[in-house]
C-alpha cells in the first residue's frame, strides 16, 4: 500500500464504523463506465455532502490489493440484485491512484504539486512495476504502467478543486 498507488480499504473500513449513510450505487454508475468512451466521471456535490466518504468508497472498492468483501456485503451494491453481478465483477479488481490535492497541496504548494505528483505516482508505480518503462510524459508512463501491470487503473481525484480555491487571489497561478 502507497500514499498514491493502491491506498487499500482501511479509510472506508473506519468510515464504516461511524455513523454511515449508504451511497454504493454510486458504485454501479461508474461501473457502467468502465471499458467506455465515457470512462470518465467526475461527482460533484457542495461541500460538506461526502465527496471523501465517496472516494474512499471507491478506493476500498476498486483497490486490487485487498479484499473488500465485508465492507461492502451489507450496503445496496453487494445485496440487491440488479447490483450484484457487477459489484462482483469489478470488486478489488483494479490498481487505484488516489490522489487527495489538498494534501498535495500541503506538501508541495500550489507551484509545486505537479512535478511533486509526476515524481511520486511514477516512484511508486516503478516500486510496484519495476519492468514498467518511465516515459518522458506522465501519461505515456500511466500507460505504460497498465500495460505492466495488465488492467486499467482507477484513478480517485478527491478535493480536485482545491487547487483552483486556492489560486483564485494569485496572479501568478
Amino acid at each position: 500500500m502507497g500514499n498514491y498507488l493502491n491506498p487499500g480499504n482501511s479509510g472506508f473500513a473506519r468510515i464504516r464504523n461511524s455513523v454511515y449513510v449508504d451511497k454504493s450505487g454510486l458504485i454501479n454508475l461508474i461501473n457502467r463506465s468502465i471499458h467506455t468512451v465515457r470512462h470518465l466521471t467526475c461527482v460533484s456535490r457542495p461541500r460538506r455532502f461526502g465527496k471523501s466518504f465517496a472516494a474512499q468508497m471507491l478506493c476500498a472498492y476498486y483497490d486490487k490489493t485487498c479484499d473488500s468483501s465485508k465492507l461492502f456485503e451489507d450496503l445496496k451494491i453487494g445485496r440487491e440484485p440488479g447490483y450484484t453481478a457487477s459489484y462482483r465483477k469489478h470488486l478489488n479488481r483494479y490498481d487505484v491512484i488516489y490522489l487527495d490535492m489538498t494534501a498535495v497541496i500541503g506538501e508541495a504548494g500550489l507551484t509545486g504539486m505537479i512535478p511533486y505528483l509526476k515524481r511520486n505516482v511514477v516512484e511508486e508505480l516503478q516500486k510496484a512495476y519495476p519492468q514498467m518503462e518511465i516515459a518522458e510524459g506522465f501519461v505515456p508512463t500511466l500507460s505504460n504502467a497498465a500495460e505492466a501491470a495488465g488492467n486499467p487503473f482507477i484513478a480517485i481525484i478527491d478535493e480536485w478543486d482545491a487547487p483552483i480555491r486556492e489560486a483564485k487571489d494569485d496572479p501568478v497561478i
